[in-house]
């Protein structure tokens, strides 16, 4: 078995790496090694944190300040626009990444919370662009979606994040969601699983598209059939979930695997489950996506897909400091970042 620094020799460990291997929440883990004030978490998750980031060789991103030349005004103030960021964790993350990355290159971070309303979107552009050190702007969305961009951003240095733009103009950061949903679907059936039951998330949203068609490409490989019937169309939340698993358990040939589209709907499934008499994994296997928090306090803890927001937030900032520093426009780059298994017990294990 390699070791876990072994595992991340070919590149620098990062905030996701110790959530995963310490088995906590990526906000833990930075509120944690950013010693935050007031957060209550116990000396034992702690310790944990603190002592898998030495392990994996994980640093908290430290740099020499740098002092501009005599008269020169340094470009050292990025602006980050998110439509929203108190309903759910995921934009929490991806600033945090945001935030170390702009750290590391001598930068830091603001952030306008716009709520999608042009006239706040319009009034925190102004603001930016009239700052002297504005050095671009990072443009992101809550959910992931082809998104018209301000006219204002056209005139300055911009990368989208968690959306992209209809008019394919501008660089983008997006979660590689069919490779996600074909991962997950994947690894149901390379535990021995043929009849696997999908409950989707609102068919509208991209992510909920790319899931399921990541889930039917993942079928379609291994060579077994699509079932209009295995698919339920849920809300992402954990009452769709319950009941979308008590139509799939009333099949004449039920599932004996779900892959839920969140961990929300796996949760609902997981009590679905056992108010039939269903034991996960052993009756039936049940995997997630997102890697919420409740997903490591299940019975048995979930198995599902994490969600990159922080790497996300990583990458928007550096793909900005590179086009800013590039002396000519590279070509637009809709960059996917990959969806990470977790690992836990509601699969049988290989």
């Amino acid at each position: 078995m390699p070791s876990r620094t072994s595992r991340h020799a070919d590149r620098r460990p990062t905030m996701t790496d110790v959530a995963k291997a310490a088995g906590v929440s990526q906000s833990t883990v930075s509120m944690v090694l950013n010693n935050m004030a007031g957060a209550r978490l116990s000396a034992t998750t702690r310790a944990k944190v603190m002592s898998v980031a030495l392990e994996l060789g994980y640093r908290l991103p430290r740099r020499a300040p740098i002092e501009p030349a005599p008269g020169v005004q340094r470009r050292n103030l990025i602006g980050y626009l998110v439509d929203e960021i108190s309903t759910s964790p995921h934009p929490v993350l991806s600033v945090d990444g945001a935030r170390d990355a702009a750290w590391e290159n001598d930068c830091v971070v603001t952030v306008a919370v716009t709520r999608g309303n042009v006239e706040q979107e319009a009034a925190a552009i102004a603001a930016l662009a009239a700052h002297p050190a504005l050095l671009g702007i990072v443009y992101s969305t809550i959910f992931t979606r082809a998104c018209r961009v301000p006219e204002a951003l056209q005139d300055l240095p911009t990368v989208l994040l968690n959306c992209h733009d209809e008019s394919q103009k501008l660089n983008a950061i997006v979660p590689a969601e069919v490779a996600g949903g074909h991962a997950a679907t994947e690894r149901l059936i390379a535990a021995g699983h043929q009849r696997i039951g999908y409950i989707n998330g609102e068919a509208w949203m991209e992510a909920a598209a790319d899931r399921c068609k990541g889930y039917r490409r993942a079928l379609a490989t291994a060579d077994i059939a699509f079932d209009p019937a295995l698919v339920q169309e849920g809300d992402w939340m954990s009452g769709t979930g319950y009941a979308c698993t008590l139509a799939l358990m009333k099949l004449a040939r039920p599932p004996t695997a779900i892959f839920a589209a969140n961990d929300l709907m796996a949760l609902g499934a997981l009590e679905a489950l056992g108010t039939l008499g269903l034991r996960v994994p052993d009756d039936v296997a049940l995997i997630g996506y997102d890697d919420q928090e409740i997903a490591r306090h299940m019975r048995p803890p979930l198995t599902t897909m994490l969600l990159p927001n922080y790497e996300m937030g990583r990458a928007a900032v550096e793909k900005l400091l590179a086009l800013t520093a590039a002396a000519a426009q590279p070509r637009r780059q809709v960059l996917k970042i990959e969806c990470p298994l977790v690992e836990r017990e509601s699969v049988q294990r290989r």
